[in-house]
Parts: C-alpha cells; structure tokens; sequence
C-alpha cells in the first residue's frame, strides 16, 4: 500500500485522528508505524502494509508503563501545569533541608552522636535516631534534588538568568560557566556520570526521602497527632462522671 493509502486505513480505523506521519517499513516482512492526532491527543499504530489491518501498539506494555511513570515524575501527568507543581515542590524541598538542618543541629558537642543509629533505644529513641541519621548523610542528596529539580521544572527561566549573565557572544566557541552549570545539574539529577556505581548510588538515596517522610509521619504522630486525639477523646473518669449523672437524672425522674 501507498502512504496515502496507509493514511486512508488510519481514518477509517480512527476517524477522528489525522496521520500526520507515516514510517514505511524497511523490510517486507515489517509493519508500517504511524502517528495520528487529535488536538492534543497523540496515537502510535502499527498497520499491515498489504492490508492496512491496524496490528495494535507499536510500544510494550513495560515500556509504556515507563514512559508513564517518567511522565508522572516530570510532569505529574499534566503538562505545563504539573511542572508548575514539580517547581513548587522543589522550592518547598529546599525550604524542608534548611529548616531540617536547623532542627536537627544539637550543637557543637553532641552532633557526633546524631549522625549514627544507636539500635538500643525503645522505639520512639530509635525512630528519631533514624529520622536524624538519614537526614544528615542524605540532606546533600535532597537538596540538589530539589534544586535541579527546579531547573528542570522550568529550564526556560534558568536559561534567561545564564543570558542575562553570559550574554551569547557571536562567533564564540566557548561554552558559558552557566551553560555547563545547568548541564551538571541536569547529569546530577540523575547520575548520569561515572556510570553504574553513580546510578546505584543515586538509586539507594533515592529512597531515602521516603524513609524521612515515614520516620517523620511516625515523629509527628507521637509528638502532635496522638496528645491531640487523647484530649479530644473521654477519659475513663470523665465516661463514669457523665454515667453518674445519667443514673442521677434518670432518678429523680
């Protein structure tokens, strides 16, 4: 079958897409892959080449999982609006290790004993000790993290500051030290450098914000959450107290 042809059994299949382009196959033996639009819905079809027979989707499902997931990861599934989020969640990040680092300081003589997991403890003593312990050997991670993450939420607004800095200058060949400060921040965010020991580096730290958002949740329970709950809720004295009065009114009745 001819393109146009190949673009005419994409119609009919779906009809409210338009083939804007079309991957004739290399071999005989291969389908032809097309993209159509529908405003700004996009579909990727593999059609027969003889047949114009719509074959399915050209992508895996572990691969469009991923593709998913990293859509997720960089624009919360919403284009410009959920990197608008990503940014405000990378500000708030930021603002997270400054104050952390403030909590968490103990002073002068005993910040060495915060730094280690003393497993001894009773579970509240060991909850902290954990929440501390990660916060200080994972705070570098998190906080560049949060700034790269920012830059690649709105690279735009980043490469205009680099502009107004380093002005382009023409005919030179020379990359700005900005340029190659957003190219780091980028390959940081990451670990795309020195291979695969950085990417398991970057991977164990990866987790370590939800390890802090776990050991904090259980941190503000016991501190906040449950002295609230137990003086909202009757305390046995108060529970005969109200029964002694029901019994008393009930009485005199």
């Amino acid at each position: 079958m001819t393109v146009d042809e190949l673009k005419q059994a994409a119609k009919r299949a779906y009809p409210e897409y338009e083939a804007t382009r079309v991957y004739e196959p290399k071999k005989s033996d291969q389908p032809a892959e097309l993209l159509l639009a529908h405003g700004e819905n996009r579909l990727q079809r593999l059609f027969n080449p003889y047949t114009g027979a719509d074959l399915g989707d050209p992508l895996r499902p572990g691969f469009r999982f991923i593709l998913w997931l990293a859509d997720l990861h960089d624009k919360l599934l919403y284009d410009r609006t959920g990197r608008k989020w990503n940014a405000t969640g990378s500000v708030l990040t930021m603002l997270l290790c400054f104050t952390g680092a403030i909590i968490w300081w103990p002073g002068t003589k005993h910040w060495r004993s915060s730094v280690a997991v003393r497993w001894k403890l009773n579970r509240k003593g060991l909850n902290w000790a954990l929440h501390s312990a990660l916060g200080f050997w994972s705070i570098a991670f998190i906080f560049m993290w949060g700034i790269s993450g920012l830059y690649l939420s709105m690279p735009e607004s980043f490469n205009k500051v680099v502009d107004f800095l380093e002005p382009v200058r023409e005919g030179s060949k020379t990359s700005r030290f900005g340029d190659q400060v957003l190219f780091w921040l980028a390959r940081l965010h990451f670990g795309r450098f020195a291979g695969l020991p950085a990417e398991i580096i970057w991977t164990l730290f990866g987790l370590a914000p939800a390890l802090l958002f776990v050991t904090g949740t259980l941190m503000w329970w016991n501190r906040a959450l449950r002295p609230w709950m137990r003086g909202r809720l009757p305390v046995p004295s108060q529970i005969s107290e109200v029964e002694t009065k029901r019994t008393d009114s009930s009485i005199q009745v």
